[in-house]
């Protein structure tokens, strides 16, 4: 098959790669980018564990194909931190779930936090349910949900607003 060379900024570096026109996004961070954080949980778009950032909104990159972002910008969890985590500082999504206990084994952690920070987005002071619904597409097998809640809200409260991706677009 035929390859298309495109262009992506994934965690403030750009990247340009020849790609097969359908390598999905996600297949293309763990394995060309070496982005293991953003996990493939079900391949039909279900749990949401694959979620990124596409130019600050959050897409799951299962559902992606490479080529379509193309000459955008692309946040993973690994980008998320200040510095891209290269100074151990977290992002304050990621210390509202390491304090509140929000995660167990940790599988649908990157995902969930990157949707989390998409909420606050679009919801800078939510109440319990626009949490639970903004955090619908992303499934977590073992928490139960409301310790995840709990960070998502203490992270806005912290925050003031300000809870964008401070390594990254998003």
């Amino acid at each position: 098959m035929a390859s298309t060379s495109i262009t992506i900024t994934v965690d403030d570096v750009e990247y340009t790669d020849d790609v097969e026109p359908r390598l999905l996004l996600v297949q293309y961070l763990r394995e060309r980018l070496g982005k293991t954080g953003t996990l493939v949980g079900c391949d039909t778009s279900n749990c949401g564990a694959c979620t990124v950032h596409l130019d600050g909104t959050s897409v799951k990159a299962c559902t992606m194909l490479a080529v379509q972002a193309d000459g955008h910008e692309v946040t993973t969890i690994e980008g998320l931190a200040p510095n891209n985590g290269r100074d151990g500082e977290l992002h304050p999504m990621q210390k509202a779930f390491h304090e509140a206990h929000a995660l167990q084994c940790g599988f649908c952690t990157p995902g969930m936090i990157m949707q989390a920070i998409n909420v606050l987005d679009e919801h800078p002071d939510p109440d319990e349910q626009t949490v639970r619904d903004g955090l619908e597409g992303n499934l977590c097998r073992c928490t139960g949900y409301q310790n995840i809640v709990k960070a998502v809200m203490a992270a806005g409260a912290s925050t003031g607003g300000a809870h964008k991706a401070e390594g990254g677009a998003a």
